[in-house]
């Protein structure tokens, strides 16, 4: 996919900074304390006092992840602790909601104040930080100002708009992972309705090649082990995740891990503070002794996309162990219970150990250290993030990692089974309650039968697709339901042209952020309540539910007054568009949202698993999914599961350039920016740098702290580029480098994406670095 020079070439002096400004120089010292512990509280502290939220904020804590009585945290979708802690909460949940409980306001006059000509040049930090937004909001295009407009208006203008389409496939429904299950059910539904699958969401960025890879190995999109599991396990593998700041509960279940006994094996690139030690906040003896415990047993740090070569390696040593010792393979397991084992032993034996080598980044006996580590475990738990997905294979690795799991019959026991992390809360739901692009018939004729709908059946567009779609004006509506749409997706001038050239843009959102600037020719900023606020509705105050990484399913109860008395929440503002753009619609859209149970009660009949959903969601700690694999039941053409005989990617970087990674600072959540720190990395003051090899940097004449510029090279063979990053020396293998996102998106081109799962490829961008022009 090629773009033309002047949407594709730069973030450079044109393009506002991201994060605040800096509050001295770049400062780099490599963090040697443990994670969490104080480190954490003093961040929090000093975070409590900027926002002035001494007082909400602890009340916040005291109810966020209490169950059925409190609200889930906004952040990550680590599961609730299982034995009721009062205190299951990180540095990054409390950030997240602090922010979102500002006493700051947005509201007309703020936006009268300023054109949006003129919030283009804010940095995107500064935009968040003004606060909350309080009232629907409509572009002027005559005075480049954002003007109040009523709820009924805004609703009407979306509604003349959709039913103006001369194709419903010319709109598409955007999806973050903030969206409550109620809401989703009730987008996905509106959007079906309307006659179109165009239901992209942030997982075709982040796991989508998880659930593709899991559908096809077990018939199932999910993992299949719960946080029970994880206290059991005598061996947790940790792939491509930095858990200190992407989920920092999971420092809790590593610690206990350790204690007990547990291996702990982090495999990644630069090994993070995560993967050494931690004092967990809310063991108060541990904090006042300052006793750390550590979160890992074995570090391994293979090139990038070299994942997968490990893990064939690993299985390739446990083939050859079972020649010998015949406790090394789940034989019975094996011949019951999976199909083309045969073909799987006869790859790995093919595969020689210098290709593995090779390809990991890693020695041999580094490969049979954690080798040694599954065949020693009598109960093994893989789990991944985006270090494993966000690659041209990556449902290649995934399968693989399902691979070596069958190989010890790892699979429908305690303690054992493949645990994708998802990053942000309530994604998996998203995608458990309909917004999928490309849904399966049984759902759809399921949806059919009990709302009374004709659901289209063509496969509608994801991310990628629906902004090339929209940059070439095929599709002329882009609704955004949550998240941060234009920071978020790569290849920033691309897609920043792929919105501008939309004739209608709404984003549903509870602060100012960049999709709010970067907008279509027609603009809406509809405020919707947040997940800490009451929701008050006729049939009074309403709780919504939301899905973990692990399939439990529980509800969220707001505690705090509105923002503001002109929000609506997300189902109330979905079912507004909706009836809007349906006037004869037959849904029952007004009724459902004066009583949440109702929409649950329909979802109960629509949707496998959620039978009983209002009285099982009331539950102590909700209810769980059921997850048919972890029954050894496999919804697969064989009906058992699938091993998969892939050939090794070729990952190797060609000489003079570099695979590199993009990644979140720690003061960071998705695109929101707290400051230009990132703590566990010992970085102050920048956000603009790039971490390389010592080696990597010598043999190019970079400097310590060097600027440097960074050209990407894509698929199709256009260039991107950005100038004057700072260089740091970082403990990363030789022909790596990472950044931050959101600003190194613009270097993954739109069309660099994954064949296997249509994912952009951001942990595998090719480039060359340089010392600064």
């Amino acid at each position: 996919m090629s773009t033309d020079q002047d949407e594709t070439t730069a973030q450079d002096e044109r393009e506002p900074r991201v994060g605040p400004t800096p509050e001295g120089d770049p400062e780099f010292r490599p963090y040697h304390h443990p994670a969490a512990g104080w480190g954490a509280a003093k961040s929090v502290t000093n975070f409590l006092v900027r926002e002035g939220a001494l007082v909400d904020g602890p009340r916040a804590i005291m109810r966020m992840n209490h169950e059925n009585t409190g609200f889930d945290c906004p952040g990550c979708a680590w599961p609730d602790d299982t034995k009721g802690l009062h205190l299951d909460i990180c540095e990054n949940g409390i950030k997240h909601v602090t922010w979102e409980m500002t006493r700051k306001r947005v509201g007309r006059e703020f936006f009268a104040a300023h054109s949006v000509t003129e919030l283009a040049g804010w940095s995107d930090y500064d935009l968040e930080n003004e606060g909350r937004l309080t009232e629907p909001m409509v572009y002027d295009a005559e005075s480049d100002h954002y003007v109040p407009i009523s709820w009924k208006e805004a609703f009407a203008l979306v509604g003349r708009t959709l039913r103006g389409l001369d194709d419903p496939n010319r709109a598409t429904f955007y999806t973050s992972g903030r969206l409550g299950n109620e809401a989703t059910f009730l987008y996905q539904l509106m959007a079906r309705e309307l006659g179109t699958n165009n239901l992209p969401d942030c997982s075709n960025m982040c796991h989508e090649a998880s659930g593709r890879a899991l559908q096809a190995s077990l018939g199932t999109g999910k993992g299949t082990v719960d946080l029970q599991d994880w206290e059991t396990a005598d061996a947790l593998f940790i792939f491509g995740v930095n858990a200190a700041s992407n989920a920092p509960r999971m420092l809790t279940a590593l610690a206990e891990a350790h204690d007990r006994g547990a291996q702990i094996v982090h495999v990644n690139p630069l090994v993070e503070a995560a993967a050494t030690r931690t004092i967990v906040p809310h063991d108060f003896t541990d904090m006042a002794l300052f006793k750390t415990t550590k979160t890992s047993t074995l570090n391994l740090q293979p090139r990038i996309g070299g994942d997968m070569a490990l893990v064939r390696g690993m299985a390739k040593a446990i083939l050859e162990q079972s020649s010998t010792d015949p406790k090394a393979l789940d034989r019975e397991f094996v011949e019951r219970h999976t199909s083309g084992f045969e073909e799987y032993r006869a790859l790995c034996e093919a595969t020689p150990w210098e290709e593995l080598e090779r390809q990991s980044g890693l020695s041999r006996d580094d490969i049979l250290k954690a080798a040694r580590v599954y065949g020693e475990a009598d109960r093994s738990i893989v789990s991944w993030c985006l270090g494993i997905t966000q690659h041209e294979h990556g449902v290649d690795t995934v399968r693989e990692i399902v691979n070596l799991l069958l190989l010890r019959g790892n699979l429908g026991r305690e303690g054992a089974g493949p645990s994708p992390v998802r990053g942000h809360s309530n994604v998996q739901g998203n995608r458990t309650c309909g917004i999928d692009h490309r849904p399966g018939e049984e759902f759809l004729d399921r949806l059919a039968e009990v709302c009374g709908i004709d659901p289209p059946r063509a496969h509608g567009k994801d991310t990628v697709n629906s902004i090339k779609a929209m940059h070439d004006g095929d599709i002329k509506v882009f609704v955004g339901m949550g998240g941060n749409f234009a920071l978020a997706a790569p290849d920033t001038p691309y897609t920043y042209a792929a919105l501008r050239n939309c004739e209608l843009t709404v984003q549903v959102s509870t602060k100012l952020n960049r999709s709010h600037i970067v907008h279509g020719r027609q603009a809406l900023i509809l405020p919707c309540l947040g997940r800490t606020e009451k929701d008050h509705q006729r049939k009074g105050i309403q709780s919504t539910s939301v899905e973990d990484s692990m399939s439990m399913v529980h509800l969220s109860i707001g505690m705090k007054k509105p923002a503001s008395p002109h929000l609506l929440s997300e189902p109330a503002i979905i079912a507004g568009m909706a009836r809007a753009a349906l006037p004869d619609s037959a849904t029952p859209w007004e009724w459902y949202v004066e009583d949440y149970d109702r929409i649950r009660d329909t979802m109960a009949r629509a949707l496998d698993g959620f039978e009983d959903f209002n009285r099982r969601v009331r539950l102590p700690l909700g209810f769980r999914i059921k997850q048919p694999a972890r029954e050894l039941v496999f919804l697969t053409p064989s009906g058992r599961a699938e091993f998969s005989s892939a050939e090794l990617p070729d990952v190797v970087p060609a000489a003079g350039t570099l695979a590199l990674g993009t990644m979140r600072s720690h003061d960071q959540w998705n695109t929101t920016i707290y400051s230009d720190d990132d703590r566990y990395r010992g970085i102050k003051n920048c956000r603009t740098l790039v971490f390389m090899n010592r080696a990597d940097m010598r043999e190019r004449g970079i400097a310590d702290m060097g600027p440097v510029d960074i050209t990407s090279t894509a698929k199709d063979g256009s260039e991107r580029y950005l100038k004057g990053y700072l260089a740091v020396p970082y403990d990363i293998p030789r022909g790596c480098a990472a950044g931050y996102m959101p600003e190194m998106n613009v270097l993954c081109a739109l069309g660099d994406y994954s064949t296997q799962s249509d994912q952009p490829i951001m942990k595998h961008v090719k480039v060359t670095i340089a010392p600064a022009s």
